[in-house]
């Protein structure tokens, strides 16, 4: 906001509806004074473009504030966004299981469900058992489908944010290419009979970074969360926004080469993740004759605290520190989450060992690198968030107060 009368709305146009709105969602201005003092508006086209608000049912009155005025006189009404309004719906895939939630537009979970879908079934038959999650999941929060606002999907392999595409997924075989969003736009239709709803798709870390560093770590400029499940991934949350890179590659690190003459699922030899993510301690562990076909096993088998698997996941995290090393040189981050199925006290004592020792003592000066904090349901809530802040940006407010006639 430029605090210039009148001029702060996006292009250097006046304030609209959408950008009070906004302000109002991030606490900077809460009240018709405020929003006046903040815009340069005058009152009553205030009053106007909340009026639109107010009848869309985005808004409610919260109680009396602060009194304005150092003379004493009325405490002035508090405004609120109204998150009972709608809901939104959020999934996560991983490869052999997945996760949906029915979430407030706050991203409080309100119903939850997680079971066995394995995407190496292709995109048509997982979306389409996505749609009747879906519909279970709104009759069990007690939500009409109509009442959904959007949907946002995590997925793991890179994603064009443009395009909603998955782009080249090792480990998603038949999504190439594939139209996510139609598909899942039609199951929740047929499931739920309701019209279409807006879908987002994004990649899986890139979503748990957003929801993990929105929900605990605000403050935070520059954040960094792996991924090291199956495979290994990374998302990148700078200046509060997700950092993808030109066409959504960003983050993939689990497809640094280290030297190994290992075969990763890329086609590739040496990657990361062919010698450090639950899928290769997975393979080592097997090869001894225990029991382990992905990351998820490896987790049973850590928190069944199996010696050979913890040696082999703080080994694994010496890998994984080694190159996280330059990752932190080069972002420089103030947070270092470590998630996923390998994320615990051995896997992370070797990315501790590693990273301390390579990288410059400067770069790890401020650094923390801690474990998630929202555990399987970071991606849910970073889903959430994307669908929430594409759906309320000022300018698609603007779009969809028109479509509503208000």
């Amino acid at each position: 906001m430029t605090g210039q009368p009148g001029r702060t709305g996006r292009g250097g146009g006046q304030a609209g509806a959408g950008d009070l709105l906004a302000l109002v969602r991030s606490g900077r201005a809460t009240t018709r004074g405020a929003l006046q003092q903040a815009t340069g508006l005058s009152r009553a086209t205030v009053g106007q473009r909340l009026d639109r608000l107010f009848r869309a049912g985005w808004l409610r009155e919260g109680a009396g504030g602060p009194v304005d005025s150092p003379l004493g006189g009325r405490p002035s009404i508090t405004l609120e966004f109204d998150d009972a309004h709608a809901v939104v719906l959020t999934a996560d895939l991983d490869t052999r299981h997945a996760r949906a939630a029915v979430l407030s537009l706050t991203g409080e979970i309100l119903a939850e469900h997680a079971g066995p879908l394995a995407v190496e079934d292709g995109p048509d038959t997982v979306l389409g058992e996505l749609g009747g999650w879906f519909a279970e999941l709104l009759e069990k929060a007690g939500r009409g489908a109509d009442e959904v606002c959007g949907t946002g999907l995590a997925v793991p392999g890179p994603v064009d944010s443009e395009t909603g595409l998955v782009v080249q997924p090792p480990i998603m075989p038949g999504w190439d290419g594939y139209d996510i969003r139609s598909r899942l736009s039609r199951a929740f239709t047929q499931h739920t009979g309701a019209a279409p709803v807006p879908v987002l798709v994004d990649n899986d870390a890139n979503l748990m970074a957003y929801g993990e560093q929105r929900t605990g770590y605000r403050d935070c400029s520059a954040f960094v969360l792996v991924k090291v499940s199956t495979g290994i991934g990374a998302g990148v949350v700078v200046g509060g926004e997700i950092f993808r890179g030109v066409d959504g590659g960003a983050g993939d690190i689990g497809h640094i080469r280290v030297g190994s003459e290992a075969l990763c699922r890329c086609g590739s030899r040496g990657c990361l993740a062919a010698v450090a993510s639950g899928g290769a301690v997975a393979r080592r562990l097997a090869e001894t004759g225990v029991p382990a076909a992905s990351g998820s096993d490896v987790r049973d088998l850590l928190a069944a605290g199996h010696p050979g698997a913890a040696a082999l996941a703080r080994e694994a995290g010496r890998q994984v520190g080694d190159v996280l090393a330059t990752v932190v040189t080069l972002l420089n981050p103030g947070v270092l989450m470590i998630a996923g199925d390998l994320a615990g006290t051995s896997f992370l004592t070797g990315v501790r060992e590693l990273l301390y020792q390579r990288a410059l003592p400067r770069s790890t000066a401020r650094l923390d690198v801690v474990t998630s904090r929202l555990g399987d349901r970071a991606g849910l809530v970073g889903a959430g968030a994307m669908v929430v802040e594409h759906l309320y940006a000022p300018t698609r407010v603007e779009e969809r107060l028109q479509a509503l006639g208000v």
